[in-house]
């Protein structure tokens, strides 16, 4: 079984109609998912409100930048490298093209 995701914004909804509702179980039941879940959201909530369910777009870009930096500094390597084999090989082959 996959688990659900849900977006910031839903979580965030959930826990404000539940908080208006007082009644944690039946908005879980009206949404098809757990009382438990549901709890922990509101609890998370009173810790840090909206800003703790959004995710981090910053750590993201960054994963995502650090990994791009890796992969231009492994294309240099193997630009190195090819640039060398091809300067042995120019060095090596005879004057009537064989080798």
């Amino acid at each position: 079984m996959q688990r659900q995701k849900y977006t910031a914004k839903f979580k965030f909804d959930r826990v404000i109609e539940s908080l208006r509702k007082d009644n944690v179980s039946e908005v879980a039941r009206q949404y098809g998912f757990g009382v438990n879940l549901l709890s922990k959201w509101r609890v998370d909530f009173l810790k840090g409100g909206q800003t703790f369910f959004a995710s981090q777009p910053e750590q993201k870009v960054e994963a995502l930048q650090k990994k791009i930096r890796q992969l231009e500094q492994l294309l240099g390597k193997k630009e190195v490298e090819l640039s060398l084999v091809r300067n042995f090989t120019d060095f090596y082959e005879s004057p009537n093209g064989s080798s």
